[in-house]
C-alpha cells in the first residue's frame, strides 16, 4: 500500500500540479480544496502526510495544523505558503507544522519535503519498537556502525575484504562484531561466505543517517 498524502489548498491548478507530482512520484494523494473537508475526511483515510496552504478562504492553514494534531498527532504537516517569511515559518512551527514550504518551489522540493517527512515518521516508529533498545546498543560500538557502513557501500564482501577495509589486523575481534551484528539481524552470510546488509541493517543505516543529520541541524 503507498503512502497516503493529503494536498489541501484552495488553489485549484496548483492542488492538481501537486497532486500530478506526487502520483508520478507512486504516492497516494488525496485533493481537497477546503479544510474543513481535509478534517472532515480523517476518519476514512488517515494520510501519513498533510500538504497545507496557508492562506485559504473560510478555515485556514494555520487554524486546520492544531485540529489535525489534536486528533492525530502522528500525521506529519508541510505548511506552503506564498508569503515566504522568517515569521510565517516560525508561527507555522509553534501551531504545529513539521516542516516549511515557500511558494514558487520546484518539483523536486515537494518530493524531497514528504520524503524526508516520511523518513522522519519511520525514525520514530523504529525508535518505538522494543527491540531498538537492543540494536542501539549493539551499533554503539563503532567497528560495528564502520562494518555496517562498509557492507552499505561495497554490498556483498569478503571476511578479509572488510577487515583490509577497516584496517584492523585482529581477525578475531571482526570476526566477534561480525556474529554480533548476525545476532541483531543487522548482516547474513551467505554459502559462499559472503556478508551482505538484512533488511534491517538497511534500515538502520538509513535511521543513523536521519539520526545525524537531526544532531548536526
Amino acid at each position: 500500500m503507498n503512502d497516503l498524502i493529503y494536498i489541501v489548498d484552495d488553489d485549484d491548478d496548483l492542488r492538481e500540479s501537486m497532486c500530478e507530482i506526487l502520483r508520478e512520484s507512486s504516492f497516494e494523494v488525496r485533493p481537497f480544496a477546503r479544510a474543513d473537508e481535509a478534517l472532515a475526511a480523517l476518519d476514512e483515510s488517515t494520510p501519513q502526510v498533510a500538504v497545507v496552504d496557508y492562506m485559504m478562504p473560510g478555515m485556514d492553514g494555520m487554524a486546520l495544523i492544531p485540529l489535525i494534531k489534536k486528533s492525530h498527532p502522528r500525521i506529519r504537516i508541510i505548511m506552503i505558503t506564498a508569503f515566504s517569511t522568517v515569521e510565517n515559518a516560525v508561527a507555522a512551527m509553534k501551531g504545529g507544522a513539521d516542516d516549511y514550504l515557500p511558494k514558487p518551489f520546484r518539483k523536486n522540493g515537494l518530493v524531497a519535503a514528504v520524503r524526508r517527512n516520511l523518513e522522519e515518521i519511520r525514525f520514530e516508529q523504529a525508535i518505538e519498537e522494543p527491540v531498538m533498545d537492543e540494536i542501539l546498543a549493539c551499533l554503539a560500538n563503532q567497528i560495528r556502525r564502520q562494518i555496517l557502513n562498509a557492507l552499505y557501500t561495497k554490498g556483498k564482501t569478503r571476511f578479509m575484504d572488510i577487515t583490509r577495509e577497516l584496517g584492523i589486523d585482529d581477525h578475531t575481534k571482526v570476526n566477534f562484531h561480525l556474529k554480533n551484528l548476525k545476532m541483531h539481524n543487522l548482516i547474513s552470510q551467505d554459502r559462499s561466505k559472503l556478508y551482505t546488509l538484512s533488511p534491517q541493517g538497511e534500515k538502520m543505516i538509513r535511521y543513523l543517517s536521519l539520526l545525524s543529520k537531526k544532531i548536526s541541524q
